[in-house]
């Protein structure tokens, strides 16, 4: 990881500029309805569940019952009954502002593919038991479901619960979302399909068809208490290289590499071209805005050439595949055109370039997103005593969800706990900062309005039950 700046609170985030001001004294009310036992009983056992991309369907039904269980009235909306968005509210009692919370339930892991795996980690990374589990070690709590996104996930989740029982209601409605595919997998070559859909049935998905019509959102994953409302995309540039096959007995083998008719062996000046262009576009795609410092960065993801089974020949195509970050305002077209001229100082048969993933990347405008920062800066300094930083670069030179909201105009931020091994403590301190920022973004809903009986329903005025 890059070092990081200096610290530095955004223009932005006014703490003044909270469309409702919360008070010390439901600051404490709140706090005191944050159980940290159950916490972590909650990201530890949601954490176990196993969930890697194309998989989510337990975590998500853990979720929906535990919505359901706590009174948060969830439904399930997905493009496929086995991959389901999880959508829970609570509030709108009055009239306020409308707050979306977002996490994915996917976790990073090895795909799953087991002839793929091979060829991508060495056993000893397989092995490692931080890809599916979770545990608490030396006072904190470990595992990559946990920070990447299930414990974020937990924080928002009590967060909620801890307005319920503090008999705070919010006049505007927060959403509770939980979705799948935020991390991938993207449907490329062979792997195609719905099965290898991510981002297009997560959070796109539930945007479109998830019944919520939020003012602002917040993508809840780790950035160290950070902020930022600038999000990158990226592509992914297919980079075929043409040769010659020919048979291996009659093969007359030129001394240099680069005049072998096997594409294969032409791999190298390829390589050489691109990362020279790699370079140049890393460094002209830095961006410094007040929400958030841009890094993009370029990398290979996987070569592909020829058939191991099938060998006798060589092989006509090879290819790269070329990892783009773009910054919010950078487009496909203006990396491809870069990755083209550099081809073309290759002594090749012949080549093509095809971007075959494409996600833009967004921002939300700085005085649109001004109440909901302001209110996350309102909501740090009375749950940490501090002001909210402009999160490290590394959280603003990638994906993660709020790209969704801000590409539809609803302006969006991303901002939780530590990313890496979180304490207990660590995870209170968010899920505190989470509940002031949903009663400072909608306000606090009229007293009395979270029970109703069940008269308007059954015509039975002794069954109370929540709304």
């Amino acid at each position: 990881m890059a070092e990081r700046p200096d610290p530095i609170i955004p223009t932005f985030a006014d703490p003044e500029r909270a469309p409702y001001q919360v008070s010390d004294a439901e600051r404490d009310a709140v706090a005191a309805q944050i159980d940290i036992d159950e916490l972590v009983e909650l990201a530890l056992t949601l954490g176990n569940i196993l969930a890697p991309s194309r998989s989510e369907a337990a975590a998500a039904a853990f979720v929906h019952d535990w919505m359901a269980n706590e009174g948060f009235s969830p439904r399930k909306v997905g493009a496929t009954p086995e991959r389901p968005n999880v959508i829970g509210e609570y509030g709108g009692h009055g009239i306020g502002a409308n707050l979306l919370f977002t996490a994915h339930l996917d976790t990073e892991s090895p795909s799953g593919i087991a002839h793929q795996d091979r060829f991508r980690y060495r056993p000893t990374t397989l092995a490692d038991p931080e890809w599916t589990q979770c545990w608490i070690e030396d006072g904190r709590l470990r595992g990559y479901p946990i920070s990447n996104d299930r414990g974020p996930m937990s924080c928002f989740l009590i967060a909620a619960k801890a307005l319920r029982k503090a008999e705070i209601t919010l006049a505007g409605k927060t959403w509770i979302t939980a979705c799948p595919g935020e991390i991938g997998p993207e449907p490329i070559e062979e792997y195609e399909g719905i099965q290898y859909c991510g981002k297009d049935i997560g959070a796109h998905y539930l945007f479109h068809h998830g019944g919520v019509a939020p003012d602002y959102a917040i993508a809840a994953e780790g950035t160290d208490f950070g902020l930022t409302w600038n999000g990158c995309g990226y592509a992914l540039f297919r980079i075929r290289l043409y040769g010659q096959g020919v048979f291996t007995p009659i093969l007359d083998a030129p001394a240099d590499p680069a005049a072998h008719p096997n594409p294969i062996y032409r791999l190298g000046p390829a390589i050489d071209a691109i990362h020279r262009w790699s370079r140049e576009w890393e460094a002209a795609s830095i961006l410094d805005l007040p929400g958030g410092h841009v890094i993009p960065k370029v990398q290979l993801a996987s070569v592909r050439g020829g058939a191991p089974f099938d060998f006798g020949a060589g092989t006509e195509v090879c290819a790269l595949y070329l990892d783009v970050i773009l910054n919010p305002r950078q487009k496909a077209a203006d990396a491809m055109h870069g990755i083209m001229a550099a081809m073309r100082t290759v002594d090749l048969a012949g080549f093509d370039v095809e971007p075959v993933v494409v996600r833009h990347g967004f921002e939300a405008r700085d005085d649109e997103v001004a109440p909901l920062a302001g209110a996350l800066d309102a909501a740090t300094r009375l749950a940490r005593g501090t002001p909210v930083e402009r999160a490290h670069p590394v959280y603003s030179s990638m994906w993660r969800d709020h790209n969704v909201f801000n590409m539809h105009r609803v302006p969006a931020i991303t901002t939780g706990m530590p990313r890496w091994r979180p304490t207990p403590q660590d995870m209170a301190s968010s899920t505190l900062v989470y509940a002031l920022t949903m009663l400072a973004v909608c306000g606090r809903g009229p007293d009395g309005v979270g029970q109703v009986t069940a008269t308007s329903v059954y015509g039975d005025d002794t069954a109370p039950f929540d709304a």
